[in-house]
């Protein structure tokens, strides 16, 4: 079986090291030559990458490993690029989240005029990477599943066309997870059809290998506890915040009680709701900072001061094994059945073609081919056009750096009540961005 070459862009994040076990834990369905990690903060990305280093040495020696701030070393003969970046850091997120809330608005890193800075940050980091992946490595697939996923995949869309990246979300995997709990299942028993876009969207059905319902039992079960289940393993979406953005989805079921809902539609649903029940003094990015962050450093520490992994070992990132479904369904040209972001090109009948929208795919080594899912109800029509503009507004207001078209693209998020309040964010957001932003005119 062929082995491949990987670099990991983000090598600094949380999450490789969930990344690189969970790897380990799939080489014989997914085996590694090289294994790679490059980020552009040296000091940050080496705490990591040693204890890593530590880790393959006793679990994996075979595997040629280094990590780098080179972007010749780290592309250079890959196969894959698994890219997670967050240009800006935690110090930016947290921003993201307190400067709206500062407003009354929602304060949240993917969604409303968070996730709109947060995007504007990490276009030009994306488009870079991909320049770096083409020149070193032109066969080379990006899975990137760096957030915001939505105004991401747009920009791709729209500056790199051609490029081979393939845009992939967490999200509709660790609910799919919940799912599988209610009913006693695994995820990998279930064929879903999902239709809307990154971080908003429906699932219209859930059935087993054999053809069986089970979205009426589900939406019974949701309506109740709204995704809360008895079994707590899904290391991701653990924390109090989660739990009650688990339990909310009960409230987003009702407003539509035929599909079952993605979480994230809380904050455009509930926005008065979120504001009320936000600490804007300490937010989601300061859980993160005082919970995985420190947890994951730490324990990077600690198997440096120790010399080894024994007793102090990173825990297996179990919801990332989608990553590897999906390299393997390009690789080996499986025919992986996932739900991936995607031109639309008629996968909703009654949608613009020219919109990142979030479908399940058959996936083969020539890149995801979406699967129709029919027309779709105004309702859910309606909101999706208005969300899909925002994101579209706002990879416009970036490349022709236009002031107009950010406002624009604030003012038309349902998480901003006014005109007025959107350019009030938006002025905090430019001078908390300076760094990273082009400057709009």
């Amino acid at each position: 079986m062929k082995e491949f070459s990987i670099v990991i862009a983000g090598g600094g994040s949380t999450y490789t090291p969930g990344i690189v076990m969970m790897l380990l834990d799939n080489l014989d369905r997914f085996p590694i030559k090289t294994l790679k990690l490059y980020d552009n903060d040296a000091e940050r990305q080496a705490v990591l990458g040693e204890a890593i280093e530590i880790v393959l040495k006793e679990k994996a020696p075979q595997i040629e490993y280094l990590y780098t701030t080179d972007p010749e070393v780290a592309f250079t003969d890959v196969d894959f690029c698994f890219a997670h970046i967050r240009t800006g850091k935690f110090k930016m997120r947290e921003l993201d989240e307190k400067i709206p809330l500062k407003h009354g608005v929602v304060g949240q890193e993917t969604c409303g005029p968070g996730g709109i800075a947060y995007g504007m940050r990490s276009i030009r980091d994306m488009i870079e990477l991909i320049d770096f992946m083409e020149k070193y490595s032109p066969d080379c697939w990006m899975l990137n599943y760096s957030n915001p996923a939505a105004i991401v995949a747009e920009a791709c869309r729209v500056l790199r066309p051609n490029s081979k990246v393939l845009n992939i979300c967490d999200m509709p995997v660790g609910t799919l997870r919940r799912m599988s709990q209610i009913i006693g299942l695994t995820p990998k028993d279930l064929e879903v059809r999902y239709f809307g876009l990154n971080h908003f969207g429906w699932w219209t059905s859930v059935k087993d290998k054999a053809g069986n319902e089970y979205l009426p039992q589900i939406r019974d079960y949701v309506a109740e506890h709204g995704y809360l289940t008895q079994v707590e393993v899904d290391t991701q979406h653990m924390d109090q915040s989660w739990q009650e953005t688990h339990k909310k989805a009960k409230d987003l079921l009702a407003v539509d009680p035929r599909f079952l809902p993605n979480t994230y539609l809380k904050y455009y649903f509930y926005p008065d709701y979120v504001v009320e029940h936000s600490n804007p003094e300490y937010t989601r990015a300061n859980e993160v900072i005082n919970g995985r962050e420190k947890d994951v450093f730490s324990t990077a520490r600690t198997i440096i001061e120790k010399g080894t992994s024994k007793g102090s070992e990173f825990s297996i990132g179990s919801h990332a094994t989608f990553i590897v479904d999906l390299a393997c369904a390009i690789a080996f040209n499986t025919h992986e059945r996932m739900i991936m972001i995607v031109e639309n090109n008629g996968a909703i009948a009654n949608f613009d073609d020219d919109a990142m929208v979030e479908v399940p795919c058959i996936v083969g080594s020539d890149g995801p081919e979406p699967l129709a899912q029919g027309k779709i109800p105004e309702f859910q029509r309606a909101l999706m056009y208005q969300q899909v503009t925002v994101e579209k507004l706002v990879v416009q207001a970036y490349i022709e750096g236009s002031y107009q078209k950010l406002w624009q693209a604030l003012t038309l998020s349902k998480t901003v009540p006014s005109a007025k309040v959107a350019k009030e964010i938006l002025n905090d957001l430019i001078e908390a961005n300076k760094e990273y932003w082009p400057e709009l005119k």
